[in-house]
């Protein structure tokens, strides 16, 4: 399935519940889509636990 179409059905499922639930509804689906997302992509392998507590490199921030 492309991004386009998650994204559809994402956008879709926002939508039903603000209007069924309204903006507390809104922020709980948002919340937890996020948090599967983040989730899958551990399960995938595309993300390590390490890449959210990792410090940046000062180096990069001073070249630019």
């Amino acid at each position: 399935m492309n991004m386009a179409v998650v994204g559809m059905i994402a956008g879709m499922a926002l939508g039903f519940a603000t209007y069924f639930g309204g903006f507390g509804a809104f922020l709980l689906v948002a919340a937890l889509g996020t948090i599967g997302f983040v989730v899958g992509r551990f399960v995938d392998g595309d993300l390590e636990p390490g890449d959210f507590f990792r410090p940046r490199d000062r180096d990069d921030d001073r070249r630019r």
